[in-house]
């Protein structure tokens, strides 16, 4: 057994024994994970194309609609910011089985919805899931991950919650267009899934690498010579999240028009365009990994930007092709950008912090995507929404060529990472 193996075991024991065996057996605590992380974001996602009916059943305008969907964010990042170091000190498998718990609260909360006060509330509890989920799980992806020095975990990462926020509104728009409930069904069928992944993590087995001693709140400490790397992959990452996060704002709303459809399946899939660009251009990435990370993250940051221009573009043009091609560059140049902000932030976190070190990363990322929707939001209370996404997409286009730059400038930080695993 090579020491790496030997640590593993040790780590993550089952009964008494320490048990290392080869092959699809070795991942499955790792897919057990990813898949739970995966579920929790299409749960997190779920009711994107149901905003509108809501907004018409209960008569809220669209700043209401705005302060429902970053209500989200409103209760995460706060989370991660007081939690970060929960995981760090009590093991990563029982804090992911508490967020997935208050994830099923957030579905039970929407599917017996009888008013805004509601859709407010279920919003929070998917905000405080994923914000007691995320550094917990990421953590996990890399010290489960079974061979040193790859860059799965990050490309796992960055597909559980792409993928899985596509996954949200492809599975409700069906079942909200031809399915009998459609304000229930599919949240129920999320739940379901939702609580399966929580037994499924009780299978697995615990880690014994946490701190035990007493845990008091405090905010995730970013140690002080990781900092700017830490503020620039930060960057990098909120800014690509942000963006994505205007596309699933506008897009259905665009192609609405364009179409003149308000077809929920039809909407769903559209909204999934720039999340399905970003895993196939994270899958694409990882397996032709040339260029340094650096380089990477900087042209993934580009083309973003590119793709933001052409969706400010395609209301002015009423072009529906315009529309798709610009979700399409927004979603890979997210992929491309992601996946290496990830692997480094996986790189020179301590192991010792990973977890709050983590949380300090997501807590950046969506503080930037509740801010650029709630700007939208406001924004289109005073103006057209067509000159509110205009002015959000061109101050994302603008930060994004700005930290591809900083990107171009950066030293490789290779000297200085630490290991991905223990």
């Amino acid at each position: 057994m090579t020491p790496a193996a030997h640590a593993r075991c040790r780590m993550f024991p089952m009964g008494g024994d320490a048990v290392a065996v080869n092959g699809m057996s070795d991942l499955r605590p790792l897919l057990t994970v990813w898949g739970t992380w995966l579920i929790l974001m299409a749960g997190a996602n779920v009711a994107a194309p149901l905003y509108a009916v809501y907004a018409t059943r209960y008569g809220f305008s669209s700043f209401v609609l705005t302060a429902i969907f970053t209500m989200y964010a409103v209760t995460l990042v706060p989370t991660l910011l007081v939690f970060g170091r929960l995981s760090d000190r009590f093991g990563r498998r029982p804090v992911i089985i508490a967020g997935l718990a208050a994830g099923v609260v957030g579905l039970g909360l929407f599917a017996a919805a009888q008013g805004t006060a509601w859709l407010f509330a279920a919003r929070a509890f998917q905000g405080l899931a994923v914000g007691i989920v995320s550094g917990a799980a990421t953590a996990a992806l890399v010290e489960l991950e079974p061979e040193s020095g790859t860059t799965r975990p990050a490309l796992l990462a960055g597909l559980a919650q792409a993928a899985g926020s596509a996954l949200g509104p492809l599975t409700c728009g069906p079942l909200a267009e031809w399915a009998p409930d459609p304000l229930r069904l599919s949240y129920l069928v999320v739940l379901a899934a939702t609580a399966a992944g929580a037994a499924l993590m009780l299978t697995l087995p615990e880690p014994a690498g946490a701190d035990r001693e007493p845990w008091r709140i405090q905010r995730p400490r970013v140690p002080a010579e990781i900092r700017r790397d830490f503020a620039r992959v930060s960057l990098t990452a909120a800014t690509v999240w942000a963006s994505v996060a205007l596309c699933l704002s506008i897009v259905p709303s665009y192609a609405s028009d364009l179409l003149d459809t308000s077809n929920l399946a039809l909407l769903g899939s559209i909204s999934a365009v720039a999340l399905g660009a970003s895993c196939v251009s994270q899958i694409v990435a990882h397996r032709r990994r040339r260029a340094e990370s650096h380089a990477a993250q900087s042209a993934g940051l580009v083309l973003l930007a590119a793709g933001l221009v052409a969706l400010a573009a395609a209301s002015e043009l009423h072009s529906l092709p315009v529309l798709l091609l610009g979700a399409i560059a927004v979603g890979a140049g997210h992929g491309v950008a992601f996946l290496e902000a990830q692997d480094e932030l996986n790189r020179i976190a301590p192991p010792e912090h990973r977890g709050e070190v983590t949380a300090a990363f997501i807590g950046c990322i969506y503080a930037l995507v509740g801010g650029a929707v709630l700007a939208s939001g406001l924004l289109d209370e005073g103006v057209s929404l067509t000159i509110a996404v205009s002015l959000v997409a061109a101050t994302l286009a603008a930060t994004a060529l700005l930290g591809a730059g900083w990107q171009v400038r950066a030293r490789p930080a290779r000297a200085r990472a630490h290991p991905a695993s223990t």
